[in-house]
Parts: structure tokens; sequence; C-alpha cells
């Protein structure tokens, strides 16, 4: 049965489907629906926003419904209009308390007529499955608010533009809102309103607290030169993958950072001669995983990318969905603790750490360095000061 919640918070439960609104005794047999929300989290539901690789209902509208959704669309935003300006905060009220029933019975039937229509129309993408798990992990990220305060912060309220910069995000949104579908290669973005996690400058980072006792960042050593081994079928060098590099390929008394540059300035250049190398193979790469014109990651995305780009798409979109994908996994690693994942940027996954459950470390460590990926382990009081972890 095709139905529709009436909120994206777990503690609202409200449903539609039918034609009738319910708010307890649901159907047994909700099967199909827009999107994933917190209030229903049923394993076996399909999802429409994911079999149209995250276009907006607007976007996948069929002719013959747009007036409805424009005419539903159009008293939403008024309603939330409405509520900005009542400085009413969503997140702390249910929506369907706040809006008259009409309008709830108008906007979920236009919204499953959409969604009906997406199932009938739309191909059940072959990554599906992995993307339902990350959605549930997003949704969970975005309902847990980030402590941002200044305690400790004293150097970045020494000059009028640091204050200012760092009040400005005190007075932000204290949540993390990623978009699964926000750059074609899979890597995360956030929406708008958000707190920009991702393009945050370094120095406001300290900002961030843990909840609990720890901030704990694990991060890959050369998380896109070990994918490119890893599709290219090598083993995993366990040194620091610039150091190798340097004893091994480039071969010259050069600096890490030197090293570093010099190797992704020639990876992602296909005229670049700046490494002489049989061991990176960059050619035969694209032969095994680039095709009349797509890329198709070992995820299964499928991305149309001229030649020239295809190598980055290639380790760039596979080095997200490997992180993701862990993160996923550590997620349920956690499911019973206090500790939880803080926020993911880039190769790098954050867990706001309970101290007493600090014995979990090295299992989760072992989690994210499958297949032989070197990880960093680091920990600070906030999201800026690390010290390196031996585990």
């Amino acid at each position: 049965m095709f139905f529709q919640t009436l909120d994206d918070k777990t503690e609202c439960m409200g449903v539609y489907a039918g034609g009738t609104l319910y708010f307890k005794d649901f159907p047994t047999n909700l099967t199909k629906t827009w999107r994933y929300t917190g209030s229903i989290t049923d394993p076996s539901v399909e999802y429409g926003w994911l079999l149209c690789n995250g276009f907006t209902l607007e976007e996948v509208c069929p002719d013959f419904l747009k007036e409805r959704l424009e005419g539903s669309q159009k008293n939403f935003r008024a309603y939330l209009r409405s509520f900005e300006l009542g400085r009413i905060r969503l997140r702390e009220h249910c929506f369907f308390d706040l809006v008259p029933e009409d309008f709830l019975l108008e906007f979920c039937d236009v919204k499953n007529e959409i969604t009906r229509f997406v199932f009938e129309n739309y191909e059940k993408p072959e990554n599906y499955e992995h993307l339902d798990k990350i959605q549930r992990l997003l949704h969970k990220i975005k309902y847990q608010n980030v402590s941002i305060n200044i305690e400790g912060c004293r150097k970045l309220y020494q000059s009028t533009f640091g204050r200012k910069k760092a009040n400005e995000i005190l007075k932000r949104s204290h949540y993390i809102d990623y978009n699964l579908f926000g750059s074609i290669t899979g890597r995360l973005t956030t929406n708008k309103n958000s707190l920009p996690i991702l393009t945050m400058k370094k120095e406001y980072r300290q900002l961030l607290k843990p909840a609990h006792d720890w901030f704990v960042s694990l991060d890959y050593n050369g998380a896109e030169v070990r994918t490119f081994l890893e599709l290219s079928g090598k083993e995993q060098p366990q040194d620091d993958i610039h150091e190798w590099n340097i004893k091994h390929v480039i071969k010259e008394d050069v600096d890490r950072f030197t090293a570093k540059q010099r190797f992704f300035s020639w990876l992602y250049n296909p005229d670049s001669d700046k490494i002489k190398t049989n061991f990176y193979d960059k050619e035969k790469l694209l032969d095994k995983w680039y095709e009349g014109g797509y890329i198709i990651t070992p995820y299964k995305r499928k991305m149309k990318v001229e030649r020239r780009k295809a190598l980055n798409y290639l380790i760039q979109s596979t080095t997200a969905d490997r992180v993701l994908e862990r993160a996923v996994v550590i997620d349920k690693m956690l499911e019973d603790k206090k500790s939880f994942i803080s926020h993911i940027v880039h190769d790098e996954i954050v867990i706001d750490l309970c101290v007493e459950e600090r014995d979990i470390l090295p299992e989760i460590k072992k989690t994210f360095e499958k297949d032989g990926f070197m990880a960093n382990i680091n920990a600070g009081k906030n999201y800026l000061d690390f010290e390196r972890l031996k585990i």
C-alpha cells in the first residue's frame, strides 16, 4: 500500500494511507512511500525518492498532477512562512499538529499519486540497498543537535573578523542536514540552513564540542591513493602511503608534502608526466572501469563523464561510498551505546564518544580499516585540537 508520513521526526507518528489519516493503529501493509522518515522504519518499505536518484517532487511530477502539486506546495510554503514569523521551530513540534487536516489530506494524496507514478515509471537502481542504508544514517544525524559554544575559543575573538564569523556560526542551526544526492559522485553536501560542516574553515571547528567526553576521528591514510590501489587489485602498503610512494615510486629525496602534491597533480592530470611508474597504471584502470562514456563504480554508481575526468570521478566516488558504507556499519555497532556518529567529513568519520565505552575503539578502527585501508585515529575535546591515539 502506498502511504505518506505526516512528519519526518521519529516521535511524530502520523500516516496517510488510502484516503485516511492515522495517528495510531496504522495499517499493517504499508510498503511504498516517497521518502524515509524516522516515524516508519520498517526495512521492507521502499522509497520513490531513491528510485529517481534524489529528484524533487516537482521534477518527477507528471503533467496531469502539476496543478494539484503547485497548489499544495503553495499552501505548504505559506505555513512554513507563518511558522518562521511566529518563531515556531518545527524540530520541536509535529507538523501535523500545526496545520489543518484538509491540507494534510490533499497534500498527502497528491504526494501519494506522484510516488505511485515514480514506482510505475522508474527502475530500481542497482545501488538501491546501499543508498537506503545511507539515507537512514543521514536522517539520524540530522536530528542530533551539535554542541556549539565559545568555551576555550578565546583566540577567535581577538579580531573583529574572527568574532564576526564565530558569532555567525553560533547563530546558525546546530544540526547537520546532509544531501545524499548533492554531487554526481556521491560525495555529501549539506542542505541550506544546515551547519556547514563540510566547508567550515579549520580554525572555527574548535567551536564544536562533543555531547559526551571526546570527539574521536577516524580518517584514511591517503584515501584516494588507496582506492586507486584497491580498484587496481593491488595490495595495500601498511606504511604511510606518501612515504611509501617516495621510496618506491618517486625515488627522489623530497619531503612528504611535496611528494603528495606531485602525486595528485600527476594522478588527475591526463597530460602530466611528473611521475614515471608502472605500479599506478591509470590507463589500465580506466580500461577496466570506463566504458561507452560511463564510469560504473564497485558501488554501482553510473556516471556519464568524458574520459579526461573519468579517473577523478571513479576514485572520488568510490572513496566516498566506502566511507559511507563503513559509517553505516559503525553506526550499527554503536546502536546500543551512548556514543554515536556525530558527523562525516569527506573520508573522515567523527564519533561522539562516551569515555566509559572507549574499549570499543579497537573494534571500530578494525572495521574502518577493512580491506587493508590504513587509518589514523585521533581524539580531542573539540573538533580542532586532536591528539593521535595508538590503537
